[in-house]
C-alpha cells in the first residue's frame, strides 16, 4: 500500500466507530472472526502510518444485543451492561491484532476492570493519541440506555476529534431500507436536522443530537471493504457525510 502511505490524510484525529457485526463472518456461528479482525486492524494500522491519530469505538452486537434481550423480557439495564462487556471482548481482539502488527495500543474502559484495561480518562486518552498509540474505547459510556453510537459521539467530542467515521453494512444513509426497497435513495450529504427529522436510523437520535450540538461531522460508509477506512481518511467521496451543511437533495 505504498501509494496509500504517500497520500495526505484530510483529518489529523479521528474516531472510528465499528459495529460488532463487522467483526463476524456472515453465516458463521463464531462471534468473532480472527481473519476479519486482522483485516480491520491492517486498515487501521495503515491509517496510523499516515500520521493520523486514531481512536476506535467498537460495538458488541456480534456477541450480545442488550435492547433485543430487553424486548424478550430481561431487565433493560442488566441487558445493556452485558452488552457493554461484549464490547470489551471485541476491543481486546482488535488490540491483539493491532499489536501483532507492531502498533502500540491502549484499551480504555468506562467500567472499571483493572486487570483487563485502563479506566477512561480523557486527558490520558489524548496523551496516548499524541504519543502515537491507537486508543480503543470499550464498555460504552458505562451507563445503560446509551448505544455505542452515542459513545462514539461523546468520545469524539471529548478528545477533540476532527470527525467520526461510522463503518456499517451499507454504503451510506438511505431514505428507506435499501434491502427492502430497491428504489431507496442514498444521500451524499445530510444535515443533522435532516437526519433527525427523517428518523434515519443509521445512528440513534442521541448521537446525532450530540454531534449537531457540537458540530461534529460524521461519515457513514460501507465496512465490507476495510480499505474504505483509508479512502474516508483521505477525504475521498465515500458514503454519506452528515454535517451542518445543506444536504444534496
Amino acid at each position: 500500500m505504498s501509494d496509500t502511505l504517500s497520500s495526505s490524510p484530510k483529518y489529523s484525529r479521528i474516531v472510528l466507530k465499528i459495529s460488532g457485526e463487522a467483526l463476524k463472518e456472515k453465516g458463521s456461528s463464531d462471534s468473532v472472526s480472527p481473519q476479519i479482525v486482522q483485516k480491520v486492524a491492517a486498515s487501521i494500522a495503515e491509517v496510523r502510518k499516515m500520521g493520523v491519530e486514531v481512536a476506535v469505538v467498537v460495538g458488541g452486537g456480534n456477541i450480545w444485543r442488550g435492547l433485543a434481550a430487553s424486548h424478550r423480557g430481561m431487565n433493560r439495564a442488566t441487558a445493556d451492561y452485558m452488552g457493554m462487556l461484549a464490547t470489551v471482548i471485541n476491543g481486546m481482539a482488535l488490540m491483539s491484532a493491532l499489536e501483532d502488527l507492531g502498533h502500540s495500543t491502549r484499551v480504555q474502559t468506562a467500567i472499571q476492570m483493572n486487570n483487563v484495561a485502563e479506566p477512561f480518562i480523557v486527558r490520558r486518552a489524548i496523551r496516548h493519541l499524541e504519543n502515537g498509540h491507537i486508543v480503543i474505547f470499550v464498555a460504552g459510556t458505562g451507563n445503560p440506555f446509551f448505544s455505542t453510537d452515542t459513545t462514539a459521539a461523546l468520545r469524539a467530542n471529548e478528545i477533540g476529534a476532527d470527525i467520526i467515521l461510522k463503518a456499517t453494512k451499507v454504503d451510506g444513509i438511505y431514505d428507506s431500507d435499501p434491502v427492502k426497497n430497491p428504489e431507496a435513495k442514498r444521500f451524499d450529504t445530510l444535515t443533522y436536522s435532516e437526519a433527525l427529522s427523517r428518523r434515519l436510523e443509521v445512528m440513534d437520535s442521541t448521537a446525532f443530537s450530540l454531534c449537531m450540538d457540537n458540530a461534529m461531522p460524521i461519515i457513514v460508509f460501507d465496512m465490507s471493504d476495510p480499505a474504505n477506512i483509508l479512502r474516508a481518511v483521505r477525504g475521498e467521496a465515500i458514503g454519506t457525510l452528515v454535517s451542518d451543511t445543506t444536504p444534496a437533495l
